[in-house]
């Protein structure tokens, strides 16, 4: 917390918020850079990882994460399109996305670019393409849906009975009928699966990639050869929003996984990872002003330029994606219950309805007009959202370097002034 007030010290005192700029987002690179060396040193070498790259599809945050050595996951071709403007190269890239054209298909085998299957009729495409381009590299298997059952935030969820990912394990033939596909195909070498997401317990992830590994040992016994030589268990990894502590830890994971997956540190398979949420989140926040205050039956209200435009899932599931706030003066000063009222508070965002709100009727130093309020772990899926990109003003974010004695704030993305958001429309 020392670090995020030195942050917050600086951005005001160069006057980064101002009457133009009311909300930016910070993501802290030195954090992020130890934040891969704890990945690393929690995995035995024969894992690769990779960064999911919707969690956080910046151009400078990819590039930061590309010279640290790992990977690109991504899902869309915009996602690709990022991955290569920060440096990556093909044979580091994972295509994954559920509804791949057969553009999408070509550009991977084409370039040897890693994809995973999600289907039967994606399947049949492939097939098709490899006609084309039977000398590709790129590292083909499927996406396994192991239907092992639902964390505690179904709509993120991945691995239910139901979910729209992957081939589906558990149905009635589907095990014997992947068999034989493989045995088919030796070109088939890997196999994925995404078991886990923010709400899983860390066994309840485990038990999905068991189920994977276990497969592989099918396949390779009823080929008589091992065909499957990488197996990529994705990311989720659940991120603690509730204090600083990070928690489950890379190294909590490797614990869990070595003990129910033996096989995975065996070095018999390359296996691959697609964090995104545990690398970024807790590296990044958001900082926005507080424009009015007032008190309405009975509680404090303080509104601010950081609502449901940044924070959706917050705003939208506030019971499954809680954030916790932290307030300062004006002067970059933190406020704390020794030098402020303590009071019930609405922490409010700027847009026209009700449920608006960061965080609602919580106990907080009381906050003041032209105060300032942190929204801690935003490092992903936040300020970094570009699903609307084309339509949503995007926040100003900044990059931070160094300490308090030599600390760097540089822009990494610029605020939409009126006329960008009026010129995509």
């Amino acid at each position: 917390m020392i670090r995020k007030q030195d942050i917050v010290q600086q951005a005001v005192q160069k006057d980064i918020l101002n009457g133009e700029t009311s909300a930016i987002g910070i993501m802290d690179f030195d954090a992020l850079e130890n934040t891969i060396i704890e990945l690393n040193k929690a995995f035995p070498e024969h894992f690769v990882h990779t960064f999911a790259a919707k969690a956080n599809a910046l151009t400078a945050v990819m590039k930061k994460l590309n010279q640290t050595g790992i990977g690109a996951e991504v899902s869309s071709p915009g996602e690709l399109l990022i991955a290569k403007r920060a440096g990556f190269e093909n044979h580091s890239i994972i295509f994954d996305s559920p509804a791949k054209t057969m553009a999408d298909l070509t550009t991977c085998i084409k370039n040897d670019i890693a994809l995973n299957i999600d289907n039967l009729q994606e399947l049949e495409r492939v097939d098709v393409l490899l006609k084309s381009y039977p000398h590709t590299q790129s590292s083909i298997g499927f996406r396994i849906n192991p239907q092992i059952g639902s964390g505690a935030i179904s709509s993120t969820s991945t691995a239910t009975s139901t979910s729209k990912f992957g081939y589906a394990l558990a149905d009635s033939g589907n095990r014997q009928q992947l068999l034989e596909i493989y045995a088919e195909r030796p070109w088939l070498t890997s196999l994925h699966t995404h078991s886990g997401s923010q709400g899983c317990e860390l066994e309840l992830m485990a038990k999905g990639i068991a189920e994977i590994v276990n497969l592989a040992e099918m396949i390779n016994d009823r080929v008589g050869f091992q065909q499957i030589r990488q197996i990529d268990i994705g990311g989720g990894l659940p991120v603690n929003f509730a204090s600083e502590e990070v928690t489950p830890s890379f190294q909590q994971y490797a614990d869990a996984l070595k003990e129910a997956v033996p096989a995975l540190f065996s070095g018999k398979y390359q296996v691959k990872t697609e964090f995104g949420r545990a690398i970024v989140a807790k590296n990044g926040f958001i900082l926005t002003r507080v424009e009015y205050t007032k008190s309405m039956g009975g509680r404090h209200i303080a509104t601010t330029h950081a609502g449901a435009q940044i924070m959706t899932r917050t705003v939208f599931l506030p019971d499954s994606w809680p954030l916790r706030v932290t307030g300062f003066d004006a002067q970059g000063n933190m406020r704390t219950e020794t030098n402020s009222e303590v009071v019930d508070t609405d922490v409010a965002g700027p847009c026209c309805f009700s449920g608006d709100l960061i965080c609602k009727n919580k106990a907080l130093p009381k906050l003041e007009a032209n105060d300032y309020v942190l929204v801690h772990d935003t490092g992903g899926y936040y300020f970094s959202n570009h699903f609307d990109y084309n339509s949503l003003p995007r926040v100003p974010v900044y990059a931070v370097s160094g300490n308090s004695h030599g600390m760097s704030i540089d822009l990494i993305r610029k605020a939409d002034s009126l006329e960008d958001v009026l010129s995509r429309m």
